[in-house]
């Protein structure tokens, strides 16, 4: 948000659907009396401020005697609506003139126009949500794949936070039992070491594990970048078409068809993959494809994965060796493409390369294992697959990490026979690190930071 400040008197308003033509458009209202205000533009204002929460009403949205559409109103009260505050969604016709005249109308009868996030953040304000939820919001807007989508969900659902509290209850009880041997210690010296630390070893682990999901839900957000590269001819076309399920690469027999990268999203096995099919390797005079084989050098040192296709008619030859035998930073794996036919070679089993898998591209042979393989590379020390929460943002694990290193120290004062009060301050400390993750100790710019990634309208 451009401004973060919660302004509950002002009622916002903004349009929650794409603008093109469809359906049904939603336009959102919050705020103190936005059913009111909106009743002054309704056909029927007695229907709609006496109507029920949590229900629907039909009527017209007018400017004056002109009938602007024909709308249903959802209205919802305070504090059971999503913002917490009283609401009115409109359900107009969808279509770019309809959807803006219906808001531009709001706006001209007394609503401010919502900021970026504005509505998710009214809802963390009153709250009807934590930043986790909050994050995960827009988390399941920008997902990429199915899984990605899955993941983000836990979160929206609170799987992140019931760990985050639960782990929290674990350091809560042990700072108590750390009062109690301060205010009434044995001894006249309290010694750090005279508590059970069980919790905090426990909690450390479990912080652990949250730090460490973060690489394997970062590349379920992000997706990964895998680069289709071989000589020319080898089906690099082929491929990209049959790991897209579509016909977006120009498919021919003739040498050097492709001579720019094309770039096109895809899923392996659940993950989002950024897939560049590229020109074919090889010596040429043509300054056109020259440029594109330059293009791919540049994109495969760069890539998360590299696909290497082979023809397997020809088997590996000395251009293949030549680029296996180079230092590459990603994982490489080789698609040994065109296995059905005839006169196919076998495909090798060892060799400078992470894996090689048969595939016939135009037949969808072997596809599916490429797509595992290389899901199993670009997974590879994540250890977080099977983790029911996960964190969401780097956000989160910057602060579960703080939370990780105090935690460990208070563990390790207190086997080293530190004062009580030390092992309390950096268990506070963890504390906080992890208020910062929910939202219940955070700075207005952080506020800010998260909620103006949002979209106009949520």
């Amino acid at each position: 948000m451009t401004n973060l400040r919660y302004t509950p008197e002002e009622p916002i308003a903004a349009i929650a659907t794409a603008l093109s033509p469809g359906a049904i458009g939603i336009v959102r209202t919050s705020g103190k009396g936005a059913v009111e205000l909106l009743s002054k533009i309704f056909s029927r204002p007695e229907a709609l401020t006496n109507a029920s929460p949590n229900s629907l009403v039909y009527g017209w949205i007018c400017d004056g005697e002109k009938k602007i559409d024909q709308v249903m109103v959802g209205v919802y009260r305070a504090p059971k609506s999503f913002t917490g505050e009283d609401m009115a969604e409109i359900f107009c016709h969808g279509g770019v003139a309809v959807v803006t005249a219906v808001h531009n109308l709001l706006l001209k009868s007394g609503f401010r126009q919502a900021e970026r996030g504005e509505f998710t953040f009214r809802a963390f304000v009153n709250g009807k949500t934590d930043l986790t939820r909050a994050e995960a919001v827009k988390e399941i807007i920008d997902s990429k794949t199915d899984t990605s989508r899955s993941r983000a969900a836990g979160r929206l659902a609170g799987t992140l936070y019931s760990e985050i509290d639960s782990i929290k209850k674990l350091i809560v009880d042990t700072l108590a039992a750390i009062e109690v041997e301060i205010e009434y210690p044995e001894d006249e010296e309290t010694i750090a070491n005279s508590f059970d630390s069980t919790n905090l070893h426990i909690a450390a682990e479990r912080l652990g594990t949250l730090v460490s999901s973060w690489k394997s839900e970062k590349l379920y957000q992000d997706g990964a970048k895998v680069v289709l590269c071989g000589k020319t001819n080898a089906g690099k076309s082929s491929l990209f078409n049959a790991l897209l399920k579509e016909d977006r690469a120009i498919v021919s027999d003739v040498e050097g068809t492709t001579r720019d990268w094309l770039e096109s999203w895809a899923s392996f096995d659940g993950i989002p993959v950024r897939l560049f099919d590229t020109a074919g390797l090889r010596e040429t005079d043509d300054i056109v494809e020259a440029a594109g084989v330059e293009r791919t050098k540049d994109l495969s040192e760069d890539a998360d994965l590299l696909l290497y296709v082979v023809d397997s008619r020809k088997g590996l030859e000395d251009d293949d060796r030549d680029f296996f035998s180079k230092k590459h930073s990603a994982p490489l794996i080789v698609a040994w493409n065109k296995c059905d036919a005839e006169n196919s070679l076998p495909c090798p089993e060892k060799g400078d390369w992470a894996a090689a898998i048969p595939v016939s591209a135009k037949q969808g042979i072997g596809v599916g294992d490429l797509c595992r393989a290389a899901k199993t590379f670009l997974t590879e020390g994540s250890g977080s697959e099977n983790t029911a929460a996960g964190l969401g943002s780097a956000r989160q694990k910057k602060s579960v990490a703080e939370a990780l290193e105090r935690v460990t120290h208070a563990i390790s004062a207190a086997d080293s026979g530190f004062a009580l009060d030390a092992v309390v301050q950096d268990l506070e400390d963890s504390l906080d690190s992890l208020g910062e993750v929910t939202g219940e100790v955070t700075a207005d710019d952080v506020l800010e930071s998260i909620f103006s990634n949002f979209c106009v309208g949520k």
